[in-house]
């Protein structure tokens, strides 16, 4: 059964949750929180939705399949560490941008290391709970 109320709610929840969710990944770069706290309040988000609304409406507004953020994920965080290597330094030691990025501050690769995180959550997260969802 599909509540009007929630449904309504959730529609306006969506994009505010996915929003707060990259806000907790850029915050996390230098403070607490941080790629895996963001992926879980997005996958959060899209779980919401699919109760609220289906999982076959969850699937038309999440177009891309789980397993892809998840293999994103992997290939930016393997990535944000090969960076280091490829200059000469051990494996995911820290590389900085020397120019500053507005909000965000210095641009590195433990960034790229968090945004990895962020997408494997989600994708694992939505994952294992879409396929028990789709079960039922």
């Amino acid at each position: 059964m599909i509540s009007l109320i929630l449904s309504t709610a959730t529609r306006y929840l969506l994009p505010l949750l996915l929003l707060f969710s990259v806000f907790l990944l850029l915050r996390g770069h230098n403070e607490p929180g941080g790629g895996f706290v963001g992926g879980l309040v997005a996958a959060a988000a899209f779980v919401l939705y699919a109760i609220a609304n289906g999982i076959a409406a969850e699937r038309e507004i999440f177009h891309i399949e789980p397993r892809v953020f998840i293999a994103a994920g992997l290939l930016a965080a393997a990535g944000s560490g090969i960076l280091s290597l490829l200059s000469g330094l051990p494996y995911m030691t820290g590389l900085w941008s020397a120019r500053e990025v507005p909000v965000l501050g210095k641009i590195g690769t433990p960034l790229l290391f968090d945004i990895g995180v962020y997408l494997v959550v989600l994708g694992v997260t939505l994952m294992i709970v879409l396929s028990l969802a789709e079960e039922e």
